[in-house]
């Protein structure tokens, strides 16, 4: 007899919907979590513990990745990469672990997919040197489970009518939009004279109070990269990890490393071996296993969980697990807003600092540009205010432009400047990170982490359509920059990927050899296990994932539910 219904390994995105929707149906469900339970309590707008420190994230000393690099290209076309531990680089690719994960400690704002994301390969036809794919479902199966996360996980926003604009089948957001900076007038007049569509951005953020506890947000203008004191942002943890206790079905183990899932000598999964915060090994056994560890570790665990039935890994037989990994490719920048400049009553509403900008542009999400190429995918472009990290922005400031240590009397006058004389709008530039060969997740047998297992390896290689649309967003975003009035515009495009935005590696499909993971996120060649965080991602879209995410999460519940 197993010990639960379901053992859900992780808490974020992919393991919070599964783990109410089945405690609600009355299941007896474990959620195992690597990180600590902290509260909201323990939140703290605090920069050292934010962003200095690894406070919510694992030490690299102990926990570290390995990661791959491209280190010069050969005269026969292939490339050389250059590994380096990033306890040795500093190079952070953990995002928040603690129960809720990464959600606790993301900025919120939120895009679905478009229908056309999910038959990337049918819709522009394929790319040389990228493994492109449609999807095995449609945005129409999707859609009722990203309408459920709108009220689940508490998504404010304001729908409107797009040229690219995505069907819904309700009219609008179940709460309407957070408050709005000034700034964001001075963003649609200048989007309005170039005849482009400013968006409303949707949040996982409630603009007031609901009855289950929740506050609305206290707009303090520190929300990306830290947690929530109020429980108005719509993390994992907040929205559905602590209602799944409260209906006393649902026991979370937190500290909890899990080592291996076990199997047996039919190749169905029986139960994980775990560390627990004791440093005791644990076993637990359940009827159904959800993996949701986020797409590197959700790699690691099954290449980890080898053995007689499943040799190279668990779901691993045709060598797909960790393949075609992806993030998020395009750039980011920003333009100034400088108060000398301006009318003296328009500078001093701009220096209001909490409430959101809430804007973004997806003219470009489909470029149909005769002078730039075919029709193909472009992407979003969203805006936001600097950061206001004081400890950030006064380091920032300690450079000259020859590279010298600024001192004294002249330190004292940048740091004036950088604080108070401009307003600094950025801008962030989403696009598809095509899924490549050179893109993905192995194991490091020769570096092992503090439980004495191999830790990650992560090939980061890209492609350079990435870069040519990201370029492409970037020009049109400059545009955009200086007709609404900013100046000292700069912004780039890289193909460096950012570690918070993670996916893939154990896409779904029809073809298990292609794929790791059937069209209902269940591996396979292993009839009750599911994959439930980002990895399932075949083609990453031009958004963050977190809403598809959570959606698909919610999806797969009530596919578990039907199973057990």
């Amino acid at each position: 007899m197993s010990d639960f219904d379901v053992c859900i390994i992780g808490s974020g995105a992919g393991g919070g919907p599964v783990a109410l929707q089945l405690a609600t149906a009355g299941y007896n469900v474990v959620v195992l979590e690597k990180g600590p339970f902290l509260k909201r309590d323990d939140f703290y707008k605090d920069e050292m513990a934010c962003c200095r420190r690894s406070v919510y994230t694992p030490q690299l000393s102990k926990e570290m990745h390995v990661i791959e690099d491209y280190a010069g290209k050969n005269p026969n076309g292939t490339y050389n990469w250059n590994s380096e531990s990033t306890y040795d680089s500093g190079w952070d690719f953990w995002n928040g672990n603690m129960v809720g994960g990464a959600t606790n400690v993301m900025s919120g704002f939120f895009y679905r997919m478009k229908p056309e994301d999910f038959r990337l390969k049918s819709e522009f036809g394929p790319i040389k040197g990228a493994n492109v794919a449609d999807w095995p479902i449609s945005y129409e199966q999707l859609e009722p489970y990203y309408t459920l996360a709108e009220t689940l996980v508490g998504i404010s926003g304001k729908a409107e009518t797009h040229s690219f604009a995505e069907p819904r089948s309700t009219t609008d957001f179940p709460y309407p939009p957070t408050r709005e900076h000034p700034v964001t007038d001075l963003i649609d007049n200048g989007c309005y004279e170039m005849n482009l569509q400013p968006l409303r951005t949707a949040r996982a953020i409630l603009p007031h109070a609901i009855d289950n506890g929740r506050r609305g947000c206290e707009y303090s203008g520190y929300c990306g990269s830290y947690g929530c004191s109020s429980g108005a942002k719509g993390s994992s943890r907040e929205a559905l990890i602590m209602p799944a206790i409260a209906t006393g079905k649902c026991e979370i183990r937190d500290r909890a490393k899990v080592i291996r899932i076990r199997s047996n000598q039919k190749g169905k999964a029986t139960s994980v071996e775990y560390i627990d915060k004791n440093g005791v090994t644990q076993h637990v056994s359940a009827k159904i296993f959800v993996v949701a560890c986020q797409a590197v570790e959700t790699a690691r665990l099954l290449l980890l969980s080898s053995d007689s039935m499943h040799p190279e890994g668990l779901g691993n037989r045709f060598n797909q697990v960790g393949k075609n990994l992806l993030f998020s490719a395009g750039g980011s920048g920003y333009g100034e807003f400088v108060y000398k400049e301006m009318d003296n009553s328009l500078a001093q509403e701009l220096k209001a600092r909490g409430p959101f900008i809430n804007r973004g542009l997806q003219d470009w999400y489909i470029i149909d540009d005769k002078q730039f190429g075919p029709r193909m995918k472009g992407g979003t472009v969203d805006f936001l205010l600097r950061h206001p990290n004081p400890i950030a922005r006064a380091n920032s400031t300690k450079w000259n432009d020859d590279g010298e240590l600024v001192w004294g009397s002249a330190l004292k006058s940048r740091l004036k400047q950088a604080f108070t004389d401009a307003l600094s709008l950025r801008f962030e530039i989403f696009c598809d990170w095509l899924p490549t060969d050179d893109c993905f997740v192995s194991l490091d047998s020769s570096t092992k982490d503090k439980w004495s297992t191999p830790v990650a390896k992560i090939r980061i290689g890209y492609h350079d359509h990435d870069i040519k649309v990201g370029n492409y967003l970037l020009d049109k975003t400059k545009q955009v920059m200086d007709t609404m009035g900013t100046t000292n515009i700069r912004g780039s495009v890289s193909g460096t990927p950012p570690q918070n935005l993670q996916a893939g590696g154990c896409r779904f499909g029809k073809d298990p050899k292609t794929s790791v993971l059937d069209a209902d996120c269940r591996i396979h060649t292993a009839e009750n296990v599911f994959v439930t965080d980002g990895s399932w991602i075949p083609t990453g879209g031009s958004v963050p994932y977190t809403w598809t995410i959570y959606a698909n999460a919610f999806r797969v519940a009530d596919i578990i539910k039907k199973q057990l």
